[in-house]
């Protein structure tokens, strides 16, 4: 599995590939990571990647011709998936991490600015994704989001495989009553008796009856 990064910002990424999770799995080989720096398609001495947007408006606009470039330069023959990150773009799931890590290669195209050329999504992406309901300044978190998510069910890449597959649920640890005083007033944070009965079968009803989510 390889993914392959294409931003004008290339070191926005350095301390997420540099710790933890990320860190240990590049360093065994489990999968590949290639920033690169979308200026390096340019032709201009200024090393333009962008212009002011055709019809008039604020902002200045990525151009189609360096991404073009970069994607036919880097892009694998077989198994191969380009995506566009706008708000646009349909909603990333855990269905479609699932779909995505039997890929050979995932290539994001992190936009900035006022936005990427439609033609981009029109003729050079294959999927145009959005990680959720607002606006952010460029497409490097959602090329982080998708990563993680999608490198998580990678085999080899997080010590429990089945945790890779499962969503959170309430948790707790010690201490058992946590005292706080307000107002005068001492209150205690207590953890639910359940969790310390022993019994497994109603540990595991409380916990899928408090997940964020159901798994299918």
């Amino acid at each position: 599995m390889r993914f392959d990064i294409i931003t004008i910002f290339p070191n926005f990424f350095d301390s997420f590939l540099n710790e933890a999770i990320f860190s240990r799995a590049l360093k065994k080989g489990v999968f590949q990571v290639k920033i690169h720096n979308l200026r390096k398609w340019t032709n201009d001495r200024h090393q333009t990647v962008d212009d002011k947007p055709f019809g008039g408006g604020v902002g200045m606009v990525l151009k189609v011709e360096p991404i073009y470039k970069a994607i036919k330069s880097i892009r694998l023959k077989s198994k191969s998936k380009v995506i566009l990150f706008s708000p646009r773009g349909k909603k990333f799931n855990q269905e479609t991490a699932k779909k995505w890590v039997k890929t050979n290669q995932l290539i994001f195209i992190c936009g900035r600015y006022e936005g990427v050329d439609e033609r981009v999504a029109m003729h050079i992406a294959d999927e145009i994704v959005s990680v959720g309901d607002f606006v952010l300044s460029g497409g490097e978190v959602p090329a982080m989001i998708v990563m993680e998510t999608v490198s998580r069910l990678i085999p080899g890449v997080i010590g429990k495989q089945e945790s890779s597959e499962k969503f959170d649920h309430a948790q707790y640890t010690r201490p058992e009553v946590l005292k706080i005083k307000e107002g005068g007033k001492v209150r205690k944070l207590a953890v639910p008796k359940v969790l310390l009965s022993g019994d497994h079968k109603k540990i595991k009803e409380w916990r899928e009856k408090h997940s964020k989510l159901t798994k299918n």
